[in-house]
């Protein structure tokens, strides 16, 4: 299916005053990521860069937040409703040169891309002018109201404000789920004829259901039963009912595929973490944003990594924090290990308990083991970084580089004042503050000569 038959048109203006919140609703997230993430994941396949978004409320932050869809986002300044947002948006969809748009709401995160292959598919096969989806869910719910007649075709449908049993007969459950597909032609002809002589005042989408069956145009609906995937998320209660449903698929697909999950129920994982067969992972814990962890790999409780990578047969042990950062084959993180941003473990070394690693390297086989920073640092191949130890990066406006040679022993409670080079082979002497290079093989001393003075009093 080609581009040029169906664009799409989100809609992301909306405050959601159920959320209380004062972000944009679209921007919520689940598992790291937020809704209006999943809604494009779902469009891409299908539709590539032809979609299209109308922002709003909080417009600036939605933008932010997806920088890969600049100038493809339409301002609607003032939120008078879906079918207004429609109208802000169509000059947009017309220059697309689609022959279909597709429109869906920005809080559908659990509609997936074969929920709209299928609908395009179907509508491909059997074109209509004003094509959407239905569902008949379990529980109550505040969407509009579908009709149709004796013949079961469709007549119109009704917002949940305006449905009245006496005027529009008994409910069938059947409501419209806010998926459309829209022949471009044909909807631009009606388009401009939506009212907003409704009790919320506004103008509706759904009006141009019956607008197309006044006109004389094909109208379908497809039926996809209960399915909660298609419903939009209005609520704190229904962002986490989606989130836990999305946390237990994304568990089970990892589990049918050869990892092993333990307390499987307590682990969460986001959509874009990529996790090989063989890895051994322990709840509580949350892996997010474009992590990758290799065959082999074990982590423990109770930690939280974030775009980072664990190499083959590394272990994250619990407690520990990874935020960009590199574990390399057969590394040691932890428990209660901390690496930031920039932080690269070549193979075979460790970082022990309270340690904490920012833009900084160490080398295969080197060891900090406690209670140490290594901020802004390049450390050799052997090297052992001893308990206590901090490299001073900062001096108040700029940061600064310590470097530590292959195979030199850095002892207990050492100050390195970056920047500074400590050579290979070279030893630090424990309590020591190094503000000067030390040579390879040298020993580096700098601490006061202690004294004993005696608390006994001469007799006289």
């Amino acid at each position: 299916m080609g581009n040029s038959f169906a664009c799409a048109l989100v809609l992301a203006g909306g405050k959601g005053t159920r959320m209380h919140s004062d972000k944009p609703k679209v921007l919520k997230t689940l598992l790291g990521e937020s809704m209006l993430f999943y809604v494009y994941e779902a469009l891409r396949p299908s539709l590539g860069e032809d979609i299209f978004t109308i922002v709003g409320f909080g417009a600036d932050s939605v933008e932010t937040a997806f920088p890969d869809m600049k100038d493809r986002f339409v301002l609607q300044s003032e939120q008078l409703g879906t079918g207004h947002a429609l109208q802000v948006g169509w000059d947009r969809v017309k220059s697309s040169g689609c022959e279909f748009c597709l429109v869906i709401n920005g809080d559908t995160p659990l509609i997936g891309e074969r929920d709209i292959a299928r609908f395009l598919d179907a509508l491909k096969n059997d074109p209509a002018d004003v094509s959407f989806v239905t569902i008949t869910p379990n529980a109550e719910n505040q969407f509009g109201r579908v009709l149709r007649d004796a013949e079961g075709r469709v007549t119109a449908i009704v917002e949940v404000k305006d449905y009245n049993e006496s005027v529009h007969g008994p409910s069938t459950g059947e409501v419209n789920a806010g998926i459309y597909c829209f022949r471009v032609s044909a909807v631009d002809r009606l388009l401009w004829n939506l009212t907003n002589e409704n009790k919320g005042g506004e103008y509706y989408i759904t009006d141009l259901v019956d607008l197309a069956v006044a006109g004389g145009m094909k109208v379908s609906a497809v039926n996809c039963g209960d399915s909660g995937d298609l419903m939009g998320i209005n609520s704190p209660l229904e962002l986490a009912m989606a989130e836990s449903s999305l946390r237990e698929r994304t568990a089970l697909s990892l589990l049918e595929s050869g990892v092993t999950l333990h307390s499987w129920e307590s682990v969460v994982v986001g959509p874009g973490v990529k996790i090989e067969p063989g890895v051994e992972i322990t709840g509580p814990c949350e892996i997010y944003g474009k992590t990758v962890i290799r065959r082999g790999a074990v982590i423990e409780s109770h930690v939280r990594i974030t775009d980072s990578c664990v190499s083959e047969g590394a272990i994250i042990k619990a407690y520990s924090h990874l935020q960009e950062a590199e574990v390399g084959q057969d590394c040691m993180v932890g428990p209660y290990g901390r690496l930031r941003p920039g932080a690269v473990m070549k193979a075979g070394s460790r970082v022990g308990n309270f340690v904490e690693m920012k833009k900084a390297v160490l080398g295969e086989g080197a060891k900090a083991s406690h209670l140490t920073y290594l901020g802004d640092s390049e450390i050799g191949a052997g090297t052992n970084i001893g308990a206590g130890t901090i490299t001073c990066n900062y001096d108040g406006i700029n940061k600064h580089k310590t470097v530590i040679g292959e195979g030199a022993f850095i002892g207990s409670n050492t100050a390195l004042v970056a920047p500074v080079t400590v050579g290979r082979g070279a030893l630090i002497a424990a309590g020591s503050t190094i503000t000067k290079n030390v040579k390879d093989g040298d020993l580096g001393v700098a601490r006061s000569r202690q004294v004993n003075i005696s608390r006994t009093s001469k007799k006289s």
